[in-house]
């Protein structure tokens, strides 16, 4: 009796396994469901825990270096457009 137990709780776990990698390999060919798969993974950040992580003085920095970056960009786009 007791190893009839054991087994029922063996096998039902082996089925939640398989269970498990039959639903991922379903995913694998559908793109919309491995995409809400892999988000629903994700663990968002409180507040807190962002204001811990975040260097805010050089986030600032690289702010503003991409800003310089995109400013001389479009400049250089429109001296493109201008050649042309």
């Amino acid at each position: 009796m007791k190893d009839d137990k054991q087994f029922e709780k063996d096998s039902s776990a082996a089925d939640s396994s398989a269970d498990s990698v039959d639903e991922y390999l379903q995913t694998l060919g559908n793109e919309d469901a491995r995409e809400l798969r892999y988000y629903s993974q994700e663990q968002p950040f409180s507040a807190d825990e962002m204001t811990r992580l975040v260097n805010e003085e050089r986030l600032n920095k690289l702010l503003a270096q991409s800003d310089e970056f995109l400013s001389s960009l479009s400049s250089e786009i429109r001296d493109f457009d201008e050649d042309c």
